[in-house]
Order: structure tokens, then C-alpha cells, then sequence
């Protein structure tokens, strides 16, 4: 069945339209409430198998779409959720037609098209919605596939055609084929056009399961690397980074600039062990430039380069990480400086704190491994 939309709601959906193309299928996962582990396993396990149902043709795409409808539950993808339900079920109407939420997910679902008024007096075109449930397609599909074949002529000589007022008829059932293929024809078109949005959600959210998993386990094996090291010369190192942790997990800004204050104290803190503070000038390659700098107490990132230059055989290890260390330190105490002012607006916010704390692992893993004592105490 083809519906249109509530009037009075017209000018609302268009804007709510104006949000881009597929805004329903390609949204970003949830943020609201994000996933947890467990569920991000799962979805990353089941998004596989309906790709692989998908490609292989293995079950209906009434199954498929019920598969999906829990991926998008374990994703917390709400708004899909809904749609496929819909999917499943058939969009619900009410006498004024479709109420505009759920015209806006028809149409952001695909299933909007352009009437032309074949059957219509004005001959007007309007933009109409197919309300059919997946299973009602696919029923479609299996009825005409069995009215085929009751309709098939028979084997032995037909009558001639009849002519009823002035109009010759077709011989045999071939009106009712063509009738019952016609419609056929636009329920296969429509199936095929519910598997691509299908499968295209599926594919996504797979690809940004597994990109995820794979970042996650990069940084695993870091994060294990540092901590099972750092507590050996830095004891105190390992309270900073719960704090971190903790402070992370507030909704409170304040906690997230405190994460990276706790940053700057564990590069601070690392500098100390690695190269304590001393009177001496020398000169150290900075970001591809020989500068004399000073190597006091307060030039924390000035000595965490010199003992990279001092204990790397590789030039562009050196290169590298000292590149990242002037960045991310000159990062941090911009950040410091701005807060002992009072000037809120370089406080970083809850995204911003996650780079840091992540690029301060890397960097720590980094300088730990020139460090022979630690290196080889944990293997």
C-alpha cells in the first residue's frame, strides 16, 4: 500500500530530510548510552554471520531483518531499531495517512518514490511510501510464483479468441500472468531494495566494529606493556592513571582537565627518573632544528628528548618521538598555564582528554623500551 504524509506536518519533514541522505542507516552508533564489551563482541560476531546470511542467500529476509533488529539493539542504535521493526511489521497508518515520525523513517529508509498519477484524473505527481512488511513482499513473491503456475494454458488446443464489443481478448491466461507478473515484479524490486539497505547498515556497522576492535587491541598491548613496567620506576605512576581513569568517567569538565593535569605530573614524573634535572646547556634536535635548551626542573620535555637522543641508534626514532613529546608536552602546559589563569576556554574537553591520555601511554611505552633494566625485567 502507498501512503502520503499528515499536511499539516509537510514542512517539519522537510527539514527534518535536511539532516542528509540515510540519515537512519548511516548514523553513528549511539553516544547516549554506549555499548558495553560484551555487547560490542557480540554485534562485531552477528554483524559477520547476516553478511555472510546476506551474500549466501542462507534465510529468508524476514530472519535477516530480525537478526539485524538485534544487532541494532546491541548497538544501541534505537532509531534503527524502531525502523526495522516497522520493517518487519509493515509501517502502521492512521486515517489522515502516515504520522510524520514515521513518514520521516520510511523515507530515510528507502522507501519513498515518486508517484506519477498513472490512475490519477490531475495527472499530479506526489512522493508516496510503500508500507508493505518484508514478510508481505516476500509472501507476494511465493503466491505469484504458485498463481503461475494454476495459470498456465493447457497443453491441448485452445478455443479462438473471443471478441466482446468491438475488442478482441487475449487467447488462453496470458492477461492473468502478465497481471500477476507485473506484480511480482514490483514486490521482487522492492525486496531487493530492502536487502541492499539491509545488508549496507549491516556492512557498516561491521567494518566499524572490527576497525574499533582492532584499535582497542593496539591499545591493550600497550596499555598492558606500561603498566606492567612503569610501577617498577615510577611506583606512583600507577595512581595517576586510575585517577585518570576515574576522572575520565565524570561528566564534569573539571574531572577531564584533571586527567590531563595528571598527564603532564606522569611526563613530569618520568623525566625525573629517566634524566634528572641538571644546571647543563646543551643542544638537542627539536623538530628538525639544533636549539641549545635548558635541562632544569621545569624543562621537563627538554630532557625527556635528550634521553631519547642519548639512548636511540635511530635517527628517526629520535625524530619521532621527540617530535610527539614536544607536541604533547607544549600541549599539556598550555593547558595548565590556561587553567592557573582562569581561562576556560583551552580547557579541553572529554574527547581531547582521550587523545592525550592515549598519546601519553604511547609516548611512556615508547621511552620505557630504551630503558634496558625495565625491558628486560618484563620479559
Amino acid at each position: 500500500m502507498q501512503y502520503t504524509a499528515n499536511h499539516r506536518s509537510f514542512h517539519s519533514l522537510i527539514r527534518n530530510q535536511c539532516q542528509g541522505p540515510g540519515y537512519v542507516r548511516y548514523r553513528v552508533m549511539s553516544s547516549i548510552i554506549p555499548p558495553n564489551h560484551q555487547s560490542l563482541s557480540e554485534a562485531l560476531a552477528l554483524s559477520a554471520e547476516i553478511l555472510r546470511n546476506i551474500e549466501m542467500s542462507e534465510i529468508p529476509l524476514t530472519n535477516i531483518a530480525l537478526k539485524t533488529s538485534r544487532l541494532s539493539r546491541l548497538l544501541n542504535d534505537f532509531e534503527m531499531q524502531k525502523t526495522l521493526e516497522y520493517e518487519i511489521a509493515g509501517y502502521p497508518i492512521s486515517p489522515g495517512g502516515l504520522p510524520p515520525e514515521i513518514w520521516r523513517l520510511a523515507v530515510a529508509a528507502g522507501r519513498s518514490f515518486i508517484d506519477t498519477g498513472l490512475f490519477n484524473i490531475n495527472k499530479e505527481s506526489k512522493t508516496v511510501v510503500y508500507t508493505e512488511s518484508i514478510s508481505a513482499l516476500e509472501e507476494q513473491v511465493r503466491t505469484t510464483e504458485a498463481a503461475l503456475a494454476a495459470a498456465r494454458d493447457p497443453e491441448t488446443p485452445i478455443l479462438p479468441p473471443k471478441t466482446v464489443m468491438g475488442v478482441q481478448l487475449p487467447a488462453g491466461n496470458s492477461a492473468e500472468r502478465g497481471a500477476r507478473l507485473a506484480v511480482a515484479q514490483i514486490a521482487t524490486q522492492r525486496l531487493s531494495s530492502r536487502r541492499n539497505m539491509i545488508y549496507q547498515y549491516v556492512l557498516q556497522r561491521h567494518y566499524e566494529l572490527k576497525f574499533s576492535g582492532i584499535a582497542e587491541d593496539v591499545f591493550s598491548r600497550i596499555r598492558e606493556r606500561v603498566d606492567v613496567t612503569i610501577g617498577m620506576l615510577i611506583p606512583d605512576s600507577m595512581k595517576r592513571f586510575s585517577a585518570i581513569y576515574e576522572n575520565l568517567d565524570s561528566d564534569n569538565p573539571e574531572d577531564w582537565s584533571n586527567a590531563v593535569h595528571s598527564c603532564r605530573r606522569i611526563l613530569i614524573d618520568l623525566a625525573d627518573a629517566v634524566f634528572p634535572a641538571t644546571d647543563a646547556i646543551r643542544e638537542l634536535r627539536i623538530e628538525g632544528r639544533l636549539q641549545r635548551v635548558e635541562l632544569g626542573k621545569e624543562n621537563y620535555v627538554n630532557r625527556l628528548v635528550a634521553f631519547v637522543q642519548d639512548r636511540s641508534d635511530s635517527g628517526s626514532f629520535r625524530d619521532v618521538v621527540g617530535s610527539h613529546i614536544s607536541f604533547l608536552g607544549n600541549r599539556l602546559d598550555s593547558i595548565v598555564n590556561a587553567a592557573n589563569k582562569g581561562t576556560h576556554d583551552t580547557i579541553v574537553n572529554r574527547d581531547e582528554a582521550d587523545r592525550y591520555v592515549v598519546y601519553t601511554y604511547m609516548l611512556v611505552g615508547d621511552i620505557l623500551t630504551l630503558m634496558p633494566s625495565i625491558h628486560n625485567a618484563e620479559a
